[in-house]
């Protein structure tokens, strides 16, 4: 983040960055293993879908 110069810029990526995080953070530590894995799955199915 050291060579965006504006502030623009930064508020972008920011708000492009924490909408994929929040995508993807699925609070390992409040699931069971198997929850869990379906919901990364779930997720990155959406994912594929909405960038293809």
């Amino acid at each position: 983040m050291a060579k965006i110069r504006r502030a623009k810029s930064l508020q972008k990526f920011a708000s492009i960055h924490a909408s994929i995080y929040n995508h993807f953070n699925q609070d390992r530590h409040l699931n069971r293993r198997d929850i869990f894995k379906q919901n990364r799955s779930a997720a990155l199915a959406e994912w594929r879908q909405l960038a293809a």
